[in-house]
């Protein structure tokens, strides 16, 4: 219980819980009234030339919108929310237009698996689980810009997420421009002869050829390739939404590598523009990292090694160890594989190589079915002894034409590079392991240091290489990609760790594509005239028999069920005609791939975006910059895939000149977390945490004890407090002021809900200033400040403001506690201190402060207040203080004015010290102006 509700002598006009129950509705109905977060646009419906902010400098900051769960919001999820309003509250005072909308990322699994297990359809959930966020939103005073809110659930919205889509479908990437361009263009290149097509000519062509040849070219296709297949959730997953160990990110099911036919984007394609790119934006260092890491560009050459009637193409970074090259290995699911198995083993094949099979087939087959029942984590697992099997099959050596073995071996994963190695155990760590347990040549190709033992990975000079001895690393790699070039062996090549996006779920709470198929089973895009494509109403949510840990289990989507939407009659030019629709749907990433741009032209039905609005609040600033929003913030746990989905949408929008930035995201920056004690009782079962108590030091949970942790907030851990509980028992300011005063923002930091009453206290003691507790009267005068606490507040006044531009919170909020605690023993409270007081507090406490802006006398609003500017005149030290060193040893101490003179400095300081000096004549004097002064006898 808060202490403004401990007893009944509590003064009547105190600042309390209760009081605050009072105030806040009313000043947030009083914002949303009067439109008072509204921010005007340049042009279009939303444009209001009479706002105060108009013509004024822009400032677009974003949170990183939520997926509206059942449980609600916890006391950590706002932390960030009531972070960027602060921010926003403040540079709408301090002069700019500021926008700052907020929406819901609201298809998704959660409610969909909710629908499965009840029978609820989807929508209804989401619809009531986005009106209990809003409500919460609106309890805690978040000043958003209420006219751009949405959720992507909303057809209206949705309809732009798949004429997106088709922005991306009919466009194909030219990589001598390193853009997306329309595929009419691409259509036009084939026809007239510009461009070759492969194996013949574009009038040979049948009319589906020539559509399979384009399909083969889009952005967007249809591919009928290996896959992340779920059947514990009835779906594919991306890469990027399974766990190391082989898991589905949500709801922990296993997943299994299927081949299935599926949409899929080429984000391939922007490989090194999204590299690139990220040197333009300003985002913690660590993050760019991971996107680098996770784009995993690598600079070498493809190599051809022949074998049998073909060849095998591999991929190197290190192209100058060809030399060691002794033997090959190829992924167990490698296309080449049966190919190239003889019926018999070669002559003076080993035992060891054989894994005990009397054929080839045979000892191949075996291999491949234990590696398929493998995850990759366990595949590629340095730890783990490195397993393989012989082929069969030897392929040749193209620099020194030597018989190498291929191998085939589970380490190798056929979907990173080309699924094929050349092994050079000299200079990598896994391929030496793999020779040594075959017994496999090893061949040094880079000099190693001396009583260096095993793989060399760094740099020295070629060895053991014929006509690149001698060379550097850098040389060799340069001279035999030239050598490969010219003897057509192989070619220099990029490649890169990212894989196409897999773009289609088999579930039906998600975006329909806007996608059908003619009688020749070929993709057909609906015209922009037909959207939104409106998802049907189902009966049956769930995807039919499947068995969680069963790979073999065939998808059924629920779509696919509804017969009468599935097959439909459509005009598309050429007359009425029997189609069938696509059946799958986006994921949920598709809505939170651009959701930034429709904040700015929400009631749009013309365009995505006017031109105008986009380039008012995204567009680039100056040469080089990405433009794109002033500062978004949410959770680095969306370094990987929100970010770069996101960031690939926005460059295609910028080809195709729907946007004029070419980033999404100007600036990042990323949250902590809020951290909670966690209990388990004997059994190792978390209990919850609000029905623990606290005896002689130990912890109990009703009369046994239990252990206690410490993790991130979470219903897993069971000790959510909620937003809720902390406005009703202390109020929503109070609950802002605390979480921005923990600790800096980007620091996880632990929740202490005893320590709220001092975040209380501090409101409370502002409240006091200007308002008598006992009669409720304002008690603020008109006399002028004395000149040590005028100085006092001006250096407040300018280190809040640079605080507040630097996101430091915890900072400033202490530095308006220390404010308050100098104005608190005054006999009166100035009003030339408590109104800039009440300004610098607004952010933080903005309904408290709307209340005393009022009590003070003022009319409205103080949103758009100017924020209160320091005096340069007060931040000038009235004396400066200079330690006396005498022989290296503080002796002394000295007070001067600022601007006092060098000698005047000396000769004070030596007058400090006269009596340690003893008539002595110093033999130096070294002043240090402003800091101290030092001399040596």
């Amino acid at each position: 219980m808060s202490e403004s509700e401990t007893g009944a002598d509590v003064p009547p006009y105190r600042y309390t819980a209760a009081m605050a129950a009072e105030i806040e509705p009313r000043w947030q109905a009083y914002w949303a009234e009067n439109g008072t977060f509204f921010a005007p646009n340049p042009t279009g419906e939303l444009a209001d030339p009479t706002h105060p902010r108009a013509g004024a400098p822009k400032l677009h900051v974003q949170d990183m919108f939520p997926y509206p769960s059942g449980a609600g919001l916890h006391v950590g999820h706002p932390l960030g929310y009531i972070g960027t309003d602060s921010y926003t509250r403040y540079k709408r005072m301090a002069g700019f237009n500021v926008l700052h909308p907020m929406g819901f990322d609201a298809f998704g699994l959660p409610a969909e698996q909710y629908a499965v297990q009840t029978g609820t359809h989807p929508r209804t959930t989401t619809e009531a689980n986005v009106e209990r966020y809003r409500g919460q939103l609106r309890r805690l005073g978040l000043a958003y810009d209420e006219r751009r809110t949405f959720s992507t659930t909303d057809p209206d919205y949705y309809r732009w997420t798949q004429w997106i889509f088709l922005q991306v479908y009919n466009s194909w990437f030219d990589p001598e421009l390193r853009k997306a361009r329309p595929i009419d263009e691409l259509i036009e290149a084939f026809a007239s002869g510009r461009r070759p097509v492969p194996g013949g000519s574009w009038d040979a062509l049948s009319p589906d050829d020539r559509r399979r040849l384009i399909d083969d070219h889009r952005l967007a296709y249809v591919s009928e390739a290996p896959v992340n297949w779920c059947p514990g959730l009835g779906t594919v997953l991306a890469n990027e939404e399974v766990t190391p160990d082989g898991r589905s990110e949500r709801g922990n099911y296993p997943v299994f590598p299927r081949a299935l036919k599926q949409w899929m984007m080429r984000i391939t394609a922007y490989g090194d523009r999204l590299v690139d790119d990220l040197d333009a934006l300003d985002w913690p260092e660590p993050v760019k990292l991971m996107q680098r890491n996770w784009i995993g560009r690598s600079r070498g050459a493809h190599v051809d090694f022949e074998a049998g009637d073909g060849r095998i193409r591999v991929f190197t970074t290190r192209p100058d160890t060809l030399f060691g090259a002794t033997y090959m290995v190829l992924a167990p699911e490698h296309e080449l594989v049966s190919a190239l198995v003889p019926a018999a083993w070669p002559e003076g094949t080993r035992d060891a190589w054989t894994g005990g099979h009397a054929t080839p087939a045979e000892a191949v087959a075996a291999y491949r079915a234990a590696a398929a029942a493998k995850t990759e984590e366990e595949r590629t697992a340095d730890a783990k002894v490195k397993t393989g099997v012989f082929t069969g099959a030897y392929a040749t050596n193209p620099v020194n034409g030597a018989r190498i073995p291929v191998f085939i071996a589970d380490y190798v994963l056929a979907g990173y590079g080309t699924g094929a190695i050349m092994a050079v155990p000299g200079q990598d760590e896994r391929d030496w392991a793999f020779a040594e347990v075959f017994e496999l040549p090893i061949i040094r190709t880079v000099e190693a240091p001396e009583g260096f033992e095993g793989a060399f990975i760094g740099d020295g000079p070629a060895i053991n290489s014929d006509w690149l001895n001698g060379m550097g690393v850098a040389e060799a790699k340069a001279a035999m990609i030239a050598w490969l070039e010219e003897h057509g062996k192989g070619t220099g090549a990029t490649t890169y760790r990212l894989r196409d996006w897999l773009f289609s779920r088999q579930r039906y709470w998600g975006e329909p594509f806007p996608i059908v198929y003619d009688e020749t089973g070929l993709p057909v895009a609906l015209p922009e005239s037909m959207l939104p494509v409106e998802l049907p109403e189902v009966d049956d949510f769930s995807p039919r028999t499947f068995d969680p840990d069963d790979a073999d289990t065939e998808p059924e989507t629920p779509l696919s069920r509804k017969k009468d939407w599935v097959q439909v009659e459509l005009d598309l030019g050429d007359g009425p005609k029997t189609y069938t629709r696509e059946t799958n749907t986006m994921p949920q990433w598709a809505g939170s791939c651009w959701y930034e741009l429709r904040y700015l032209d929400p009631r749009n039905d013309k365009a995505l975006v006017d031109k105008d609005n986009e380039a008012y609040w995204m567009g680039p600033q100056g040469p080089g910059d990405p433009g794109g929003v002033d500062l978004y913030v949410g959770g680095v746990e969306h370094a990987v895939l929100h970010l770069l989905y996101a960031r690939f949408w926005h460059k295609v929008l910028f080809d195709l000149g729907h946007v004029s930035s070419f980033e999404p995201f100007r600036k990042l920056f990323n949250q902590g977390y809020i951290q909670a004690y966690a209990y388990r009782d004997a059994r190792g079962v978390i209990v919850p945490a609000g029905e623990v108590v606290e005896r002689d030091g130990k912890w109990f949970h009703g009369e046994q004890e239990v252990a206690r942790e410490y993790g991130k907030m979470g219903k897993s851990l069971k000790n959510v407090v909620t937003p809720d509980e902390m406005s009703e028992q202390y109020g929503a300011d109070t609950f802002r002021v605390y979480e921005m005063a923990m600790g800096p923002l980007d620091v996880s930091r632990p929740w202490e809900t005893r320590a709220v009453v001092g975040s209380q206290r501090f409101l409370q003691r502002v409240w006091r200033l200007i308002v008598d507790e006992d009669s409720g009267a304002v008690r603020v005068t008109d006399d002028p400040l004395d000149p040590k606490v005028r100085r006092a507040l001006h250096q407040t006044i300018a280190g809040v403001r640079e605080d507040m531009d630097e996101l430091r919170f915890n900072t400033a909020i202490a530095k308006l506690i220390q404010l308050t605690n100098t104005l608190t023993p005054l006999e009166t409270t100035s009003r030339e201190a408590v109104e800039p007081l009440v300004l610098m507090m607004s952010p933080f406490a903005p309904h408290l402060a709307e209340e005393l802006w009022r009590k003070l006398g003022h009319e409205g609003t103080l949103a758009y207040a100017d924020f209160p500017v320091a005096d340069p005149a007060q931040l000038v030290a009235e004396s400066v203080t200079y330690p006396v060193q005498v022989n290296g040893k503080v002796r002394g101490r000295v007070e001067v004015a600022p601007d006092t003179a060098e000698d005047a400095v000396r000769e004070a300081a030596l007058a400090a010290v006269a009596e340690v000096l003893a008539g002595r004549e110093p033999r130096k004097v070294i002043v240090v102006p402003g800091r101290l002064v030092s001399v040596v006898v």
